[in-house]
């Protein structure tokens, strides 16, 4: 698997540092999610190598089978896929941060299975309803009744529409106002092809595939 590798990753993520300050960014400042979907444990095993903590995953039985494999209680765990509700208890104890939180019934869930969890409400930029993420004008509604369920809601997620340079960056600046407008500090936006338009619309954490490890094997 190309740039798997603990040498490999190493170079891949002074390569993305390099990316993220290119871009006006402070590499020291904007988290890198190593998102390992569709690699196997080696891949994760060289991220915690390379010094990264914080490992995304987009389906709970992977999350689940790495997470009990690594068995290193320093990992950090985020999922960052869609979710159903019934795939929730699987994974509870594990999550270190749910990213990909855009409805309230997913939020019941997770207050249940795991009080006080800390969640990112996921923002739709799209008019694509198939996609997941919560419409912009319902995303205030679902913060507050996220937060009366206990959770900490500790920011927005946003993937990156398709398009143009001037839609990407007008999404994610999009979601960063809207951010601000609600007082909560995390921007998870920017992926390995579109991390620098993030970067300089105010991500604080980019979620990073293939610029680390190369091409994810086919599922």
């Amino acid at each position: 698997m190309s740039g798997a590798s603990s040498s490999g990753v190493l170079a891949n993520l002074e390569r993305v540092r390099d990316r993220i300050a290119s871009a006006g960014g402070d590499p020291d400042l904007v988290r890198i999610l190593a998102v390992t979907k569709g690699h196997g444990i080696e891949a994760v095993r060289a991220a915690r190598v390379a010094g990264l903590d914080d490992i995304g995953e987009n389906y709970a039985q992977e999350l689940s089978a790495k997470a009990d494999e690594l068995d290193d209680p320093a990992a950090r765990w985020h999922f960052i896929g869609q979710l159903q509700r019934n795939k929730v208890r699987q994974i509870a104890h594990l999550v270190h941060l749910w990213q990909s939180v855009d409805r309230l019934r997913l939020g019941e869930e997770i207050s249940k299975r795991s009080p006080g969890a800390a969640v990112l409400v996921e923002v739709n930029l799209t008019d694509d309803p198939a996609r997941g993420g919560a419409h912009p004008g319902l995303v205030p509604g679902l913060v507050d009744g996220l937060r009366d369920l206990g959770l900490q809601v500790g920011g927005l997620m946003a993937v990156g529409s398709t398009g143009a340079e001037h839609d990407v960056r007008g999404g994610f600046r999009a979601v960063r106002a809207l951010a601000d407008d609600l007082d909560l500090p995390e921007r998870s936006m920017g992926m390995s092809g579109d991390l620098e338009l993030a970067v300089r619309e105010g991500s604080t954490m980019i979620r990073i595939g293939s610029a680390l490890f190369g091409p994810r094997l086919p599922r």
